[in-house]
């Protein structure tokens, strides 16, 4: 399958009032779930319709949230076989989408108190007031749902190659990234930061994920950042993509459109990712043998895979 096409000029609009629904919806999950390691209760995952706060939990009612990308439209469903909805039309506000949203909860016994501003992003106003972001590109959004699927099927597949812990495949709504995460066992070094990145960061990660595009970057990428990071990380060769600087690390890169394009889009991403783990984890010693899975690729496989994406690419590729 070849990932379809998807700019983020085309749908800049909708995106960001998709951003915000999200972060919403996100925002009711966390309210509803006891804490997790590594903020794994807040996310939000792909489903075959869009995505989904998955099973909730409230005054004794089991609930669950969609997001549908085929009908467009908010979906409430109950353990008790109680159904709430409103369609999405061509977009709705997102101070409507809030107000019917904990409208339909509160006639369902389900209203939840949520902190209504948004988080982490370049939009600041209150969710109640926010009448700027409307757009909903009907046709755009269905992309970016078979581009969430895909990914996430790819995301999927590269899991099992590891045996150690893992975070889901899962959408954080704070950055709109779909992301998979594996760790080390070791605890990271201690940061000077926010709760919530402590949380996160408080043992070693190499991380890889898909952003739709943002001011910074600019269109939609893979990326992938091992935290701690090691010293001469940009030194490492990669499969596909690039080494950047983000923030106050590094990133690796690639951009969507050119895994997209490329000859074989599953190799090119599964090749990107492998080989970005494989510089993080050797300069951070991590003991890959023992982290290798019963369903991982052979070492011949691996290289083999690798040189596949790079006979497109003409990456040199780590024999390590």
């Amino acid at each position: 399958m070849t990932p379809p096409a998807l700019r983020l000029a085309d749908w800049r609009a909708t995106k960001d009032t998709l951003h915000l629904y999200t972060q919403i919806l996100g925002k009711i999950r966390l309210a509803t779930t006891p804490p997790r390691n590594h903020w794994w209760n807040v996310p939000l995952y792909v489903d075959v319709r869009g995505l989904t706060t998955r099973r909730l939990h409230h005054s004794d009612t089991t609930f669950e949230i969609t997001l549908d990308f085929l009908d467009h439209a908010l979906v409430i469903r109950t353990g008790d076989g109680r159904t709430r909805s409103f369609e999405l039309g061509t977009g709705l506000p997102v101070a409507d989408f809030d107000a019917l949203l904990h409208a339909s909860l509160a006639e369902l016994g389900l209203d939840i108190a949520i902190k209504q501003r948004p988080f982490g992003v370049p939009m600041t106003t209150p969710f109640p007031q926010d009448h700027e972001h409307a757009s909903w590109d009907r046709d755009a959004v269905r992309r970016f749902g078979r581009i969430l699927d895909w990914n996430d099927s790819v995301f999927e597949e590269f899991s099992g190659w590891f045996n150690g812990k893992t975070s889901p495949v899962h959408l954080f709504w704070h950055s709109l990234d779909l992301a998979v995460t594996r760790f080390s066992g070791r605890p990271g070094k201690a940061l000077d930061a926010n709760p919530v990145t402590q949380e996160a960061y408080s043992h070693e990660v190499i991380s890889f994920g898909f952003w739709p595009g943002d001011d910074t970057l600019g269109g939609a990428a893979y990326y992938s950042y091992t935290a701690p990071e090691p010293d001469g990380l940009t030194d490492q060769p990669l499969a596909v993509g690039t080494w950047i600087e983000y923030g106050a690390g590094t990133l690796a890169i690639v951009p969507y459109e050119t895994v997209r394009t490329a000859r074989d889009p599953r190799t090119t991403l599964l090749a990107f990712c492998q080989s970005a783990y494989e510089a993080g984890a050797r300069l951070a010693g991590w003991d890959t043998t023992s982290f290798t899975s019963n369903w991982c690729p052979t070492p011949d496989q691996l290289r083999q895979l690798q040189a596949t994406a790079t006979a497109d690419f003409g990456r040199p590729v780590a024999t390590t």
